[in-house]
């Protein structure tokens, strides 16, 4: 009966509209009130969950990833990928995924992804031919690699769900090949598709205005080899790296590159903080949340119940990928992290999946989650950037759909795909 008030006051809460970091504390507060638990020991866990040491990660690879979006870096890994796939049929589309790639290991986050490099290729696609609702989908798609390649900011919430236990060292380099797995799932389905509508090709770039694109976008490329240089090296841990590369951030914005003044910088500080205050907030009350259902057995029981339905592994990850892509598209990503995390890990150690394994198997589920409706956030910022309805969008995401499922399945059925990196660099 306790856990039944504790969920349905939460699902009450969420479908009135209130947000979802509310519904999570005022349901915490209701049960808590609800079987004579001390308020204060709920205030007490909302706040440890927000004190630690590794939540720092966070706001420093937003910062990075904000000053350099606003710096001009996107359109420089623009026209860099011009220069490797410019020139095939699709090949702007193609231009898309790979500029992705590149962006996401700066930003770490679908949605800054989907703002940076759409508002820099939605416009050229659609002025050389491409339908706006495909340039929007190709763009919306290929920014959820940000959620695996380092230094994603949701393997970082999936290592505190964990309770610490996952290094997130161990899943900034699983998400490497994951994500470039799904990359290529995408660029796959392009190619397809503009071998079919006859997409046109782009021009092939000279050799020295190549060079001289290269030269331009290797400061932002060094942010990469900082990142993930200083981890696998050891010289600075993963938290570290974060701080480096604000730092680097800004003297590549305001010293190199000189496209952004100093009297804007508060302004994206401004944003960064609320940015990062509301997803502190997510946690918080997830934490409490979180401790409610240890107290009530949810996550044991749970455990209980998944394994009397059946004992398969292979069957069993099937059922959670269901379960998690309907989940996601309701909630967004780091409430449902921050909630299945202590509730599905049990059942799948149970049967001997590595944690780092399921990591990358939950963000990427979850990771589709926002590109679904109702609840999509990097499908709303590419609706608002594409000029398109999300139901223009939405009737036509089914293909990519579908390629972004084959890389889920790769992910979940071979795990070496996400631990031999970790495992090799000693994770």
């Amino acid at each position: 009966m306790d856990a039944l008030i504790l969920l349905f006051s939460f699902l009450v809460l969420m479908f009135l509209g209130i947000p979802v970091a509310y519904a999570m504390g005022l349901a915490t507060l209701v049960t808590a009130l609800w079987i004579d638990l001390p308020l204060e020991a709920i205030m007490l866990k909302i706040s440890d969950g927000m004190d630690d040491f590794a939540l720092l990660t966070i706001p420093f690879f937003v910062l990075a990833g904000a000053i350099m979006s606003e710096g001009g870096v996107a359109r420089r890994l623009v026209d860099l990928a011009k220069c490797f796939v410019g020139f095939i049929r699709g090949g702007l589309a193609l231009v898309n995924v790979v500029a992705s790639t590149l962006f996401g290991c700066l930003s770490g986050s679908s949605v800054a992804d989907t703002a940076s490099v759409g508002s820099v290729m939605i416009p050229q696609m659609v002025k050389n031919g491409y339908d706006k609702v495909f340039a929007t989908n190709v763009t919306i798609c290929g920014s959820l690699q940000a959620i695996l390649v380092p230094p994603s900011h949701n393997s970082v919430i999936y290592s505190i769900a964990t309770g610490g236990t996952v290094s997130i060292a161990a899943l900034f380099m699983a998400g490497v090949f994951p994500g470039l797995l799904f990359g290529a799932c995408i660029m796959g389905l392009v190619l397809y598709t503009a071998r079919k509508r006859n997409f046109p090709a782009g021009r092939v770039v000279p050799l020295r205005e190549a060079l001289k694109i290269a030269l331009d976008a290797v400061w932002g490329l060094i942010t990469i080899v900082i990142i993930l240089g200083g981890i696998m090296s050891g010289v600075f841990t993963a938290i570290e790296s974060g701080a480096v590369a604000c730092v680097y951030a800004l003297f590549c914005t305001m010293v190199i590159y000189k496209e952004y003044k100093w009297r804007d910088l508060p302004k994206l500080i401004h944003r960064v903080a609320k940015t990062v205050a509301m997803v502190m907030m997510v946690i918080g009350f997830a934490a409490g949340f979180g401790y409610l259902m240890a107290i009530m057995q949810l996550p044991a029981k749970a455990t209980q119940l998944f394994l009397a339905m059946t004992d398969n592994k292979y069957v069993m990850l099937m059922l959670i990928n269901v379960l998690l892509l309907l989940l996601g598209t309701f909630m967004d990503m780091a409430p449902m992290i921050l909630i299945c995390t202590p509730i599905m890990l049990p059942i799948v150690k149970a049967l001997g999946v590595d944690p780092v394994h399921f990591g990358m198997i939950m963000l990427l589920n979850l990771g589709i989650g926002l590109i679904t409706p109702p609840v999509g956030p990097t499908l709303f910022v590419g609706c608002a950037i594409g000029n398109c309805t999300m139901e223009e969008v939405s009737k036509e995401l089914w293909p990519f759909y579908g390629a972004m499922c084959i890389a889920l399945l790769i992910v979940t059925y071979v795990p070496a795909l996400s631990l031999w990196l970790p495992r090799t660099l000693g994770y």
